[in-house]
């Protein structure tokens, strides 16, 4: 799978190149990463944009006109007004960042910017959304491309790690499966199956929108047997559990 086939430069809005542009004549580095990517590489439609940078936020903020930066993760929300598409009005960009120890299974107690992509891409979840990409050449540390040619959903590093600092990465990983057609690996499998029941530690709302998005899936049926079959359902939506395999009269 290489990048003269893909051709990924042309698929990048003007209005995404334009913040890599900026930071990258500011001196600092700066990466797509993430879903985005993945999709660009699978012919999808991105429906986000996310970007890595080597900048803190303060050095982002002060090269845009227009940003907004509410949260303790270090992401800036660029915001541009005039756009060719409304999923582009805000683009985030986050520095490269190291995280520890989540206590509450959702978010990491502490965030520290590191000035290495490889300590950001190591954090993500799974290998298909640890890819960068920058100046026509992708980052690609853990063979997210071998595993999207395979089509399969692999944890990045260990999955127990992966699915303990945030639960809701195994009703996702679920979702991406479902959305993408692939399967999820056998390590990943046995590891949500082993920490199914910390997805009780994860907000009803948080639980809402995945499975939300699983049932409007093209095959709900599917999500619903993964995730009976991952220890996931009587977790969450026990009453669902217990109607399986009950014939009506």
């Amino acid at each position: 799978m290489n990048l003269e086939e893909k051709n990924l430069i042309t698929k990048i809005p003007k209005e995404v190149s334009y913040v890599t542009d900026t930071l990258e004549k500011a001196g600092f580095e700066a990466y797509l990463v993430g879903g985005c990517v993945r999709d660009l590489i699978m012919d999808r439609e991105p429906k986000d944009w996310d970007i890595t940078t080597s900048a803190k936020p303060d050095q982002i903020i002060g090269l845009f006109k227009k940003t907004v930066y509410e949260n303790e993760f270090g992401t800036v929300m660029v915001i541009q007004e005039n756009v060719s598409q409304e999923t582009l009005r805000q683009i985030e960009v986050t520095p490269y960042r190291i995280e520890a120890k989540y206590s509450d299974f959702r978010h990491p107690d502490e965030v520290k910017f590191s000035d290495k992509l490889e300590d950001d891409l190591k954090r993500r979840d799974f290998t298909i959304n640890a890819m960068a990409y920058r100046n026509g050449s992708i980052t690609d540390m853990f063979d997210g491309l071998k595993d999207i040619k395979d089509k399969i959903l692999k944890a990045v590093g260990d999955p127990d790690d992966r699915f303990r600092e945030d639960a809701l990465r195994m009703l996702r990983a679920v979702r991406i499966a479902l959305q993408l057609g692939f399967s999820v690996s056998y390590e990943s499998s046995e590891s949500i199956f082993k920490n199914a029941n910390l997805i009780k530690k994860i907000s009803l709302e948080r639980i809402r929108d995945e499975f939300t998005k699983i049932i409007l899936s093209q095959n709900p049926s599917t999500g619903i047997v993964m995730l009976q079959k991952f220890g996931l359902l009587k977790n969450i939506i026990p009453e669902l559990e217990e109607g399986i395999d009950c014939e009506q009269g």
